[in-house]
């Protein structure tokens, strides 16, 4: 069925396995400061109209962030502007996760052809463990993902398409490093010249009502596992108010769009926002608004103009009523490409490489989460697959692997 969607404008690297944590080197971030001494201190319906509350001004004036506020607008530095197109690049496959068992403790990375014809699992995780946010590096040949859970804490590893020899590319911390309780490094994405991969780590006490952990933010890496940078402070001062995750590169890798997940001490309390943040660490800015409650990971068009994000009416993932939307880098016009309200939950969206056709989750009521694909103006939903109890999900769509 046909869906207009309604426009809201008011208001592969060589990779050097497992580095050593002693040989690794902790650069100075781009904010200035050590990293070390950081850590210390459904198709039928038309989309829904969204309340004019939730949308943000057509050109918005960042102002700096007071001292002490809730994070929001750091800076007034402006979106940088986007590099010239590239070509557009082939379409390869989608990799997602999927569950094994129906108690949803362990889950796989897994690819499947653009058509759904074709899957395959990739990893095969021990029991009681989770290997997911699979992230493609530039040239379809090469996947990174997190694996938690079992005897694996959260840590990044690396694996070809083929799923044979997948690799930790080992963590952060040292043994007896005062930053290391309860360290994990998840979350990861590849920078666009296959240099660098953005993660999310969390790391301190854990606060015995919530669970939350102290601080978490966003890092960037190199892919032989060394000269790790801190590029984001969100919780640096406020201890205990959310958690930074699911970074994602503008096509020009000059900036990251991440999600921030505010705790019940944090401000907002309980809610949820993309972020824009250049890849120096400097512009830090709020692009979504927080009633909108955007999530998960977002991912760039190829050409730089559109972010594709999820919403998720309240705390729990997989609760109906959210959608996918898209919005320019600059957090105007936002769009929705879906039907709302719904009693459908909606998962993860990614830009095909030449940039014609979204894959996304989606879940009915009462079914599985299932891939998708559809055109950019949310017309033309297809399924992708069809696999009920299995739970397919958080899809990353690569390029085609070179040929010859």
């Amino acid at each position: 069925m046909t869906r207009t969607r309604t426009r809201l404008s008011r208001t592969t690297p060589t990779i050097h396995r497992t580095t050593p944590a002693t040989a690794r080197t902790r650069h100075r971030a781009g904010a200035g400061l050590l990293l070390a001494g950081a850590l210390l201190t459904g198709c039928g319906a038309q989309p829904g109209d969204i309340p004019l509350s939730e949308i943000r001004a057509e050109s918005p004036t960042p102002t700096a962030e007071p001292a002490g506020a809730a994070p929001d607008v750091v800076g007034a530095a402006a979106a940088t502007p986007a590099a010239p197109a590239a070509p557009a690049a082939p379409n390869g496959l989608i990799a997602g996760r999927v569950f094994l068992d129906q108690e949803r403790l362990t889950s796989a990375i897994f690819t499947v052809t653009a058509d759904g014809r074709t899957r395959q699992q990739l990893t095969r995780p021990p029991e009681q463990t989770r290997d997911d946010h699979p992230s493609w590096a530039p040239d379809g040949t090469t996947l990174a993902f997190d694996r938690t859970g079992g005897d694996s804490p959260g840590r990044i590893w690396i694996t070809g398409t083929d799923g044979r020899d997948a690799q930790p590319l080992g963590s952060l911390c040292q043994a007896g490093a005062p930053d290391c309780l309860n360290e994990t490094e998840t979350t990861p994405a590849w920078s666009p010249d296959g240099t660098q991969l953005a993660f999310t780590r969390t790391w301190g006490e854990s606060d015995p009502t919530t669970e939350q952990i102290q601080y978490s933010d966003l890092y960037v890496i190199g892919t032989d596992g060394t000269t790790a940078q801190r590029i984001t402070f969100l919780t640096n001062d406020t201890p205990y108010s959310g958690t930074v995750t699911d970074p994602a590169w503008s096509p020009d890798g000059t900036q990251l769009v991440f999600s921030y997940r505010t705790s019940s001490t944090g401000q907002p309390a309980n809610s949820r926002a993309l972020y824009i943040v250049n890849a120096d660490g400097t512009g830090l800015r709020r692009l979504t608004p927080w009633e909108l409650r955007a999530g998960e990971r977002a991912n760039w068009s190829p050409d730089g103009g559109h972010i594709v994000f999820t919403t998720y009416p309240t705390d729990t993932d997989t609760a109906p009523g959210g959608g996918i939307y898209t919005v320019h880098p600059d957090g105007t016009a936002i769009e929705a490409l879906t039907p709302g309200p719904s009693d459908i939950a909606y998962g993860v969206a990614s830009y095909s490489p030449d940039g014609t056709t979204i894959a996304f989750a989606q879940t009915p009521a009462g079914g599985s989460s299932e891939l998708y694909t559809m055109h950019l103006d949310g017309s033309g939903v297809a399924r992708l697959s069809d696999t009920p109890g299995r739970e397919e999900s958080r899809p990353d769509w690569g390029t085609a692997q070179p040929q010859g």
